[in-house]
């Protein structure tokens, strides 16, 4: 069911939301957090989606403010709930003008009492994230660096800023490649990683987060190399640990699949697909706590991480 409130208040959308619930039996007990999702003149229909996927996991209030600074000041509202909305209440705040001024405001009377709050920006999130008005009163804060304009300058950015509760959707694409690389790692022989190369589309945060968590990890010394769009045109390409006994090499040749070579072995294919945005934002809401290693890793791990080369260089 949508319900459409056109030139309305928040005090009117919270009245709605309880007749909703108490003509149609819709509840809210539950709902285990509130997540806010904020962007910039339109709403974030994938992200909504994903929101709605992810709310089977983790039942919630969703409220997306959508901000339109330069009209008339008003507010414009929609609720769904039921099919529209998965296992969640979905909230759509479209704020213009002046009533876009306090994102706050608008947000506080829409709240779940006594439930932790998850703010996601999933395109442009403020440098700052913890500083930010909606960020200040969430307990995690979710960015998305891959769709940054310059995913390295990003990073670096969320560095400097990080605060325990700050996430990056970056990072938990990662996971995957964190667990195949540990298990391979698990296994004889055990010797030391001597040099680590990570290869990836120079438009893709993923491959020097990994490069980062990989040197501090391994405490060893590590190659990052953007690689061009014609040679890789997403993500991480490939990752290899050079030891006495041989190089690891962990190579993705697909969307789906990776061939993963060791010494003395037959190569493997392993699935390695790309995450979608709904399981890593379920990953996410997970924990509602500080993710301390994304915190070494986005601070320690990317300051100790040199500059990176082309794919040129490295080759020579």
């Amino acid at each position: 069911m949508i319900i459409d409130l056109n030139e309305t208040t928040v005090s009117k959308v919270a009245k709605k939301l309880v007749s909703v619930r108490e003509e149609g039996g819709a509840v809210a007990l539950g709902r285990v957090l509130t997540l806010i999702i904020k962007s910039d003149r339109r709403p974030v229909e994938e992200a909504i989606e994903a929101a709605n996927a992810a709310s089977r996991e983790h039942p919630m209030r969703v409220i997306v403010l959508v901000t339109h600074p330069e009209d008339a000041p008003r507010l414009d509202a929609q609720i769904r709930v039921g099919g529209d909305a998965g296992a969640s209440e979905v909230i759509i705040l479209r704020a213009h003008g002046e009533a876009s001024n306090n994102p706050e405001s608008l947000i506080t009377g829409l709240l779940l009492p006594d439930a932790p709050v998850v703010v996601w920006w999933p395109e442009n999130a403020p440098e700052a994230p913890s500083q930010d008005a909606l960020g200040r009163i969430a307990h995690r804060r979710i960015t998305d660096a891959s769709r940054a304009s310059n995913a390295a300058d990003r990073i670096a950015k969320l560095s400097a800023s990080s605060t325990p509760g700050d996430t990056d959707l970056a990072w938990t694409r990662l996971t995957r490649w964190r667990e195949q690389l540990a298990s391979v790692l698990d296994q004889p022989p055990f010797e030391p990683v001597t040099a680590v190369d990570v290869r990836g589309a120079a438009s893709s945060p993923s491959t020097p987060l990994l490069a980062a968590w990989l040197g501090m990890a391994l405490d060893a010394p590590v190659t990052w190399t953007p690689e061009a769009p014609s040679e890789w045109d997403h993500g991480i390409h490939s990752v290899r640990l050079t030891r006495a006994s041989g190089d690891i090499l962990l190579e993705r040749r697909t969307a789906t699949h990776a061939v993963l070579t060791q010494p003395g072995q037959p190569s493997h294919e392993i699935v390695l697909a790309r995450r979608s945005l709904r399981e890593c934002l379920a990953e996410e809401l997970r924990r509602l706590d500080a993710d301390p290693l994304y915190g070494r890793v986005i601070e320690e791990g990317w300051n100790a991480l040199s500059h990176p080369t082309t794919a040129e260089e490295a080759g020579a």
